[in-house]
């Protein structure tokens, strides 16, 4: 037997539905038809990627890293089958959140200037490398330390952190904040696409409360109700302003990179002129 599309197809509805009916429902296909594309694809692979053990269907951890190659060779092929992208075809850039910061409408000016011929499509992705490992961008804008195998990164600058805490609350009329200021509140982390973790404070001192959300703008309403503060980079105060929100200095910690973020195999043609514009703009 060899791996068809209908079986990625099949695993990536399974995957994201966490049920077989429901995958079967979506691809309009009958619930049997649809295990057994599962279990060829997983006797084929010789791994089990899905644990059928409880009632709430999981991936095993074969199956999370398989996933994201399906995913890519699907959107892969789909992409390969637009007869409307044949002539032009875009490069599609990703980010969590903030883009270039103020460096983003810079950016997308210039490169329609001098890349007509190119179309830049910037995209907000709520994952951990903005789709890049999913094959629904080309290249990713990305905030911090980037360990995804198979990745080349590209450093565009550096910015301060920040620490953005309500609005009308006590550490809004600071001038600036420190990570030891924070430690005794709430503290609200992206565990999807931010780049915040408890292992930014010192050892011994770190937040004894988190609150975890899986986007920007949870996080950013989280902050603005008053249920804990947060720390992000200087971009997100230019590209995020909410009435609910304060953004302040932090004094203590180190600068963040921004990387411009691409797969090793098969990258977009346009990528060099991509991060040599943004260096210069950023400059």
């Amino acid at each position: 037997m060899s791996i068809e599309l209908r079986h990625l197809r099949c695993f990536l509805a399974i995957a994201e539905e966490s049920s077989v009916t429901r995958a079967a429902a979506r691809l309009n296909l009958t619930q049997p038809s649809v295990s057994r594309a599962l279990a060829a694809l997983e006797k084929q692979l010789g791994t089990r990627l899905v644990d059928r053990s409880t009632h709430h269907l999981e991936l095993t951890a074969d199956g999370r890293a398989f996933r994201d190659k399906a995913s890519a060779a699907v959107a892969a092929f789909d992409e390969a089958l637009d007869t409307g992208r044949l002539r032009r075809r875009p490069l599609r850039l990703g980010h969590a959140w903030s883009a270039l910061g103020p460096y983003t409408t810079p950016l997308l000016r210039r490169w329609e200037r001098e890349h007509p011929d190119t179309p830049l499509e910037l995209l907000r992705i709520d994952d951990r490398t903005a789709g890049l490992t999913r094959g629904e961008v080309d290249a990713a804008v990305l905030r911090g330390a980037v360990d995804t195998p198979g990745l080349v990164t590209e450093l565009l600058f550096t910015e301060p952190r920040v620490a953005a805490v309500t609005a009308d609350g006590t550490l809004a009329a600071r001038a600036s904040l420190t990570l030891a200021d924070l430690a005794a509140e709430p503290v609200v982390l992206n565990t999807v696409s931010g780049m915040t973790t408890p292992d930014l404070w010192p050892a011994g001192a770190r937040p004894t409360t988190t609150l975890t959300v899986s986007n920007t703008d949870d996080w950013l309403t989280a902050i603005a109700a008053g249920r804990g503060v947060g720390v992000s980079a200087a971009s997100t105060a230019e590209m995020h302003a909410n009435p609910g929100v304060a953004y302040r200095p932090l004094t203590d910690t180190p600068p963040v990179p921004v990387l411009l973020v691409r797969r090793t195999k098969a990258p977009h043609p346009a990528i060099p002129a991509l991060v040599a514009l943004a260096r210069e703009v950023a400059a």
